[in-house]
């Protein structure tokens, strides 16, 4: 068990044990110690799709009541649902989710009352684990039944959307929805009806369909463009399984990038300052009108920019990740309206913001996702990587220019490197290629930049060969 990027994540087999008992008591006693929360006081619990959450989520709830608190179950709902409640009611919650990781992992996310937890509060929650675990203290793993709020939860996030475009601005829009295992399904064929668009409900599915918004597969990709075509489509949207990344095609069920999506977004609120890993793409500098910071990989680094930010004056602070998840530190005007901050990762607004921009242009997404001239861009991952074995890797890249020189040499020469998260690469032709282990599943990823949307899969293919090649040279 170990927090990754964004939360904590093991084994379901796990989880569904003794450890969820352990850092959701850790996780109490943090907050009541650190005088975030008094006893008794109220925390919030919401849960994915998995097989494993619902059990995992009943032992929470149970290690909280046992610690002195007052669990609420929020069911089923989007983490930025959860997260937008724990605001509003100033009130800690936590999500049992994994995420876009397979069925056989699961996670918690953390929020304190005044939002998403940090690194250093992560830091002092696993101190307060491993202390419980050194004692022998015995801690409940009972499950525990909890009041709905789910109902509550659900309206809350869909009146954050009022107002947001004009009415019935989605009219005549035919867009698909899939459904798969994300949470987010239903809301968002809610959401864009309430805006006048005919929605087509696809794909939904009883069994839990891990979908990573960054690293789209390629069968993916093929079953969008064929519902694009077949029910001749506008758009099609779609989350994670937990619903704080998007995922969106085009007219022709092309997957747009995240990092696109939170720039548009950027755009749709004005914002002046916005915050994003250096993972995203490297043209957004020159695509809006605000000030770029960059950041490590990771929602709580994105969190601590914005917070930098505001703290210097900035008015309107949004933040993005590459997989599109979007974050608003401020109050932010969209329509006319104030949109409230919510700084944790939305799928929502980015799906809104982009089908927003093919109104005002009157183009087809596709036109709209090429004006804005980024750099061809392309990601994907090695999947049951060991930890150890991508972490000898970047050991190795760091050694010096000579052994970077030497496993780059089948693709092109380094001009120049970055190592705020992972190994970002400039090639002396421009290109650039950036090795980065997985903060939270044991995956080894790659992401590339080159001139057009050939050579940047060809890069990508070249990058994920010299990975894999290494691997089976240490391997032998």
């Amino acid at each position: 068990m170990k927090f990754g990027t964004s939360g904590l994540r093991g084994l379901s087999t796990d989880l569904e044990g003794p450890p969820a008992a352990l850092y959701a008591t850790a996780f109490a006693r943090y907050l009541l110690e650190s005088g975030l929360a008094r006893t008794g006081d109220t925390v919030l619990i919401g849960r994915d799709f998995r097989p494993s959450s619902p059990a995992i989520a009943a032992i929470a709830a149970g290690a909280l009541r046992g610690a002195g608190l007052s669990p609420l179950d929020c069911g089923t709902i989007p983490t930025p649902a959860l997260a937008l409640l724990g605001l509003s009611k100033a009130a800690a919650s936590l999500m049992v989710t994994g995420s876009h990781i397979p069925a056989d992992r699961n996670g918690i996310k953390f929020y304190r009352p005044d939002g998403e937890i940090g690194k250093a509060d992560e830091a002092a929650i696993t101190t307060i684990a491993d202390a419980i675990s050194a004692s022998g203290e015995a801690i409940d793993a009972a499950p525990a039944a909890a009041p709905d709020a789910s109902a509550q939860a659900e309206a809350l996030f869909l009146q954050r959307y009022d107002g947001l475009l004009a009415p019935d601005a989605l009219k005549g829009k035919r867009i698909g929805v899939y459904q798969h295992s994300t949470v987010a399904r239903d809301l968002f064929v809610t959401v864009l009806t309430a805006f006048g668009a005919d929605c087509v409900p696809l794909g939904r599915s009883q069994t839990f369909i891990p979908v990573d918004t960054e690293a789209v597969p390629a069968e993916t990709v093929e079953m969008l463009q064929h519902w694009a075509s077949e029910h001749r489509l506008d758009a099609i949207v779609s989350a994670d399984g937990d619903g704080d990344r998007p995922l969106v095609a085009d007219e022709t069920g092309t997957p747009l990038r995240g990092d696109l999506l939170g720039l548009i977004t950027a755009n749709f609120l004005n914002a002046d300052v916005v915050a994003t890993p250096v993972t995203s793409n490297s043209g957004i500098e020159a695509a809006g009108r605000f000030e770029i910071r960059r950041t490590r990989v990771g929602s709580p680094f994105v969190i601590a920019a914005m917070e930098e930010a505001v703290a210097g004056g900035a008015r309107a602070v949004v933040g993005f990740e590459a997989n599109g998840g979007t974050l608003t530190a401020t109050d932010c005007a969209a329509n006319g309206a104030t949109l409230a901050a919510l700084p944790t990762r939305d799928s929502f607004l980015p799906a809104l913001a982009a089908l927003a921009l093919t109104v005002e242009r009157r183009q087809p997404l596709s036109v709209v996702a090429k004006s804005f001239n980024l750099p061809a861009a392309a990601a994907d991952r090695l999947e049951n990587f060991p930890v150890e074995t991508s972490a000898a890797l970047m050991a190795e890249l760091r050694s010096g220019p000579q052994a970077l020189a030497a496993f780059l040499a089948p693709i092109g020469a380094p001009a120049s490197t970055s190592d705020i998260d992972g190994l970002r690469v400039t090639l002396e032709d421009g290109r650039i290629v950036h090795f980065r282990p997985s903060g939270n599943a044991p995956e080894m990823r790659c992401y590339v930049e080159a001139a057009d949307e050939t050579a940047a899969q060809g890069l990508l293919a070249e990058g994920l060969a010299l990975i894999r090649g290494w691997a089976e040279r240490r391997q032998a």
